[in-house]
């Protein structure tokens, strides 16, 4: 078992020293702003916690790693298609580094678990990180590598590490999911802990509301 309960403790910490030094500004070529693609479990946890980070921008739930052109969500869920449930986080690099995006990821979710998280299991769950350009992918495969060496996970991380693709957002009803089913039944049971939890560790990372 990972230890989940352990990395607000940890992982702040890591934070606070990332966020002094040059952040990776990954950039999307459409806008100036830029952009994160992730994926570690079901998106709607995902959305929630980064719809509140400071100088994150917008947040679309959708599908990314797969060979399937326009897939729907049953199909993703099927697991044919190859799809991960992602988020695509667009933020301020002013304000907020492509590390610290990654941080963040790894302190809401479990990434030593392969295609799963908690009860949700397929490879539609897959922890991944999907990157642009080759400084995103050196600046994962080096926070990861810290992570490893300073043992904050009981087990080995899993997260893959791939080029982006196609990314396909997700039906509508998916798009702030927890914003608008608050008293869902997943939503209280897992994505509710979840973003109170973020809240209290990093309160300094939060949005003002």
């Amino acid at each position: 078992m990972s230890r989940a309960n352990a990395w607000p403790a940890v992982l702040p910490a890591f934070l606070i020293v990332i966020a002094g030094g040059t952040g990776v500004m990954a950039s999307d070529e459409t806008t100036s702003r830029s952009v994160a693609t992730l994926g570690g479990g079901c998106f709607w946890c995902l959305e929630a916690v980064f719809e509140e980070v400071a100088g994150v921008l917008d947040v679309v739930s959708g599908y990314a790693g797969g060979h399937v052109e326009n897939p729907d969500y049953h199909a993703v869920c099927g697991g044919a298609t190859g799809h991960a449930e992602v988020v695509q986080v667009a933020y301020d690099p002013a304000r907020i580094s492509y590390e610290e995006i990654l941080l963040i990821y790894f302190g809401v979710h479990d990434p030593t678990t392969r295609d799963r998280q908690g009860a949700d299991v397929g490879p539609q769950y897959r922890s991944v990180i999907l990157w642009r350009d080759p400084a995103e992918k050196a600046a994962a495969e080096r926070l990861i590598a810290d992570l490893e060496r300073d043992r904050i996970f009981d087990g080995p991380i899993v997260t893959e590490v791939v080029p982006l693709g196609d990314f396909w957002p997700a039906e509508k009803y998916h798009q702030d999911y927890y914003r608008n089913n608050p008293d869902q039944g997943y939503c209280q049971v897992v994505i509710a802990p979840k973003l109170a939890k973020f809240r209290q560790e990093f309160k300094d990372r939060l949005r003002a509301r």
